[in-house]
């Protein structure tokens, strides 16, 4: 099954990363550090990312469309806690 929409969780060091399919199964959810995050997209296909909207939400989304992923930001009243 491929990846088709993934939520990441933006923290300091340690990120949450929750990838679903086109049908909404769960493929994945993991915590991965900071050092490995892009090592860990390099390997997805090109997918959807969404996360909430905050400082460092604007550098992530750079690094992510370079990996051609199509980044998402939602405003932190969306963002379920």
């Amino acid at each position: 099954m491929t990846v088709k929409t993934v939520g990441l969780d933006l923290a300091k060091d340690v990120f949450q990363v929750h990838g679903i399919s086109e049908n909404g199964r769960v493929i994945f959810n993991k915590a991965i550090k900071r050092a490995k995050l892009l090592l860990f997209f390099e390997t997805l296909p090109p997918c959807t990312v969404g996360m909430e909207a905050c400082g460092s939400s604007h550098h992530w989304g750079r690094q992510l469309r370079k990996l051609d992923h199509d980044v998402k930001l939602m405003p932190a009243g969306y963002v379920k806690p």
